[in-house]
Parts: C-alpha cells; sequence; structure tokens
C-alpha cells in the first residue's frame, strides 16, 4: 500500500477543498465540520485558501449574517461552524471539556455551580436585546452586576456559557470579538439524539479530511478512540477502508489519488491540513515537526509543496498590505518559487491589499 500513503497528502488537499475549492466561504465550513479559529485572522484565510475567488470581506460577510459562527463546539477551542451544526456539535462534544475543566474553573476562579447560574442569569439579561456585544461592554455589564471577570475570569465564563450553549460569537467589532444569544442568533434547528449525532460527525470527518483513522477523528473531535471507532463502525456502509501502515485509514467511496502536481500552498496558523490530524507524518517530516508545531502550542503558517510541507511562512500584516518570510526546509525549484509568487497573489486578492514573499 506504498502508493496509497504516497497520495495520501494529494487526496487530503483535494477532500479538503484545498485543491478542490469550494464556491462560497458556507459551503467550505460545512465540508469541514469545523474550522479551528483561536486565532481569527488565520481562520479567515483557513476559509479563503479554500474558495475559488472568495476574500476575507466574503467570509466576514457569512459571519455577520450568522450563516458562519465562532463559537466553542469541541476541544474546548474556538472554531468556525456552519450555523445549523453548531447546537448538535455542541450537545455532543462540549460535555466532556466541561467536565474536563470543571474542577480547576471552580479552584481558580471560583465557578462552582451557583456561581456559573448566577453569570448565566446576569448574561441572559445583558444580552436580552438580542444585539451583539463586544468583549468588553460585556465584561464592563458584567463588572456593574457585581460580577468579577479580571485575570481571565470573564474569558472562563463566556466560554463556560458558550460550552453550555447559552452564548456564541457574533460579528467583530472592530478588533473585537463580540457574543450574543445563542437563541437569538442561531436558527431553530432540531437535535439528533447522541447515536445519530455520532454517525453524522464520524461520516462529516471523513468527507472533510480523508482518508484518516479513528486515532484522527478522537484526536479532532475530543471523543475517546473508542468511541471514535464505533462511530465509524456506524457508518461503515457509506465508507470504504484502507489498511496501509500498520493503520486503517476511513475514505468516502469517491475519494481518489489526485494527479500529481508541483502545486503550492500558503497555508495560515493552526489550518486544518495539519491540524485535523492526530498523525501528521504523512504531510510533515518528523525532523521539522517542532518548527511547525512549537513547544507553546503555537501551529506556524506553512507552505506546501504537493501535499509535504516545505517550510514556514510568517506573516506581517498592516495598512500597506501582508508580507511572508519563508523559513524553508528545502531549496524550491523554480517552478516551485513561482507557485510561492502565485500563490501570494491569491493571498493578496483574499486580503484586498498586497502581499510581498520575502526570500
Amino acid at each position: 500500500m506504498g502508493s496509497f500513503l504516497a497520495a495520501l497528502p494529494r487526496m487530503r488537499l483535494q477532500v479538503q477543498a484545498i485543491t478542490d475549492p469550494c464556491d462560497d466561504a458556507v459551503a467550505v465550513v460545512r465540508r469541514l465540520g469545523a474550522v479551528q479559529a483561536q486565532d481569527y485572522r488565520a481562520s479567515l484565510w483557513a476559509v479563503g485558501v479554500r474558495m475559488r475567488a472568495g476574500t476575507e470581506a466574503d467570509v466576514e460577510q457569512a459571519i455577520a449574517e450568522a450563516r458562519i459562527v465562532r463559537t466553542w463546539p469541541m476541544r474546548g477551542t474556538l472554531h468556525l461552524l456552519a450555523a445549523e451544526d453548531v447546537r448538535w456539535m455542541q450537545r455532543l462534544l462540549a460535555p466532556r471539556v466541561v467536565a474536563r475543566d470543571q474542577a480547576r474553573h471552580e479552584r481558580e476562579y471560583g465557578l462552582d455551580a451557583r456561581e456559573l447560574r448566577r453569570c448565566r442569569k446576569a448574561v441572559e439579561k445583558i444580552l436580552g436585546d438580542g444585539r451583539p456585544m463586544s468583549r468588553p461592554e460585556l465584561y464592563r455589564a458584567l463588572e456593574d452586576a457585581g460580577i468579577a471577570t479580571a485575570d481571565s475570569r470573564g474569558l472562563h465564563i463566556c466560554g463556560r456559557l458558550a460550552h453550555d450553549g447559552l452564548i456564541c460569537g457574533g460579528p467583530r467589532e472592530g478588533a473585537q470579538p463580540t457574543f450574543v444569544l445563542c437563541d437569538a442568533w442561531l436558527p431553530a434547528t432540531g437535535v439528533p439524539g447522541r447515536d445519530e449525532a455520532l454517525a453524522l460527525l464520524a461520516s462529516r470527518y471523513i468527507a472533510g479530511h480523508g482518508p484518516a483513522t479513528a486515532h484522527d477523528l478522537a484526536w479532532w473531535s475530543g471523543l475517546t478512540v473508542k468511541q471514535a471507532r464505533a462511530a465509524l463502525a456506524s457508518v461503515s456502509s457509506q465508507l470504504q477502508t484502507v489498511d496501509a501502515g500498520g493503520a486503517t485509514y476511513w475514505q468516502t467511496g469517491d475519494a481518489s489519488p489526485a494527479a500529481r502536481s508541483r502545486s503550492v500552498q500558503l497555508l495560515p496558523a493552526y489550518d486544518e491540513y495539519l491540524l485535523g490530524y492526530k498523525d501528521r507524518s504523512p504531510v510533515l517530516d518528523p525532523a521539522h515537526h517542532r518548527r511547525v508545531f512549537s513547544v507553546n502550542g503555537i501551529i506556524h503558517p506553512c507552505v506546501v509543496v504537493d501535499g509535504q510541507v516545505a517550510g514556514l511562512c510568517p506573516r506581517s500584516t498592516g495598512q500597506g498590505g501582508a508580507s511572508m518570510a519563508l523559513d524553508l526546509f528545502r531549496p524550491l525549484s523554480d517552478a516551485e518559487q513561482h507557485g510561492v509568487r502565485t500563490a501570494a497573489k491569491r493571498y493578496a486578492h483574499f486580503l484586498g491589499r498586497p502581499a510581498d514573499v520575502i526570500w
């Protein structure tokens, strides 16, 4: 199965809509299931790089129209989700995060059950008119209600109430995130039962990330490996499996190796192409792993050539545009350097500002 493993990166590029892009931002997010979004600007480009000709303004418009929602569905980390997926995904995955963090939140922030009830009641009143409120405004309102928000306490209050499905992110106000009541912002969709939700999660993950293993699904979702295996087994009739390299890979029935190319992508920090799997070795040489995944949890922007990470492309942005100072793991051919310039032009179109490459 060496040919399968060799083709795996290109298959993932295609399934993840990087080399087979979507028409709009919502289609991208729906296809991936969830897009990590702790770095807001990086998450916008994570969507944009998977669109045919989209711009940053297009993605932010989808967020402003509540078609894409930024919230905490899993792993205790912010993600972008299609609006119709927020309720069922949070109900399935958020309780594991809440249980994991509950003792620490009580010990370090005094957020026991009684205090959380008080916070919930205050936030329901503060956001009761349905208007998105910026984080500083919400913190001031909480302080006026006698609820302390200093020293990260406010962030943990908002995170917990989002995990509970009370609030979610609204459109940005300048550089500030906003919060809004879920019931005022999200569509009134039904929530499937647990077994149905697990099956839906497994099928959506493979459709947007496959070929992938049960361990990959467990890492991405926060499920246990046992739960991930059971979820995949429940939709086995919809999927195919390939045993290769000592692991079982799940994929959709129409998955096929894309033709080999020297395509080049400039992917953002925390991109799903790397973050969406427990095992990154198919696309990242383990010798360079620590350069991409730092010890303090930062996952750097990457240059990807034919599916393989070929270097870093840290970015700086300003009013005049953006610049990317390449930190390559190997020399690039003339054709690959041309590919970097083409990718930079695409990024500039997305931003609506110049984007220069510093070699």
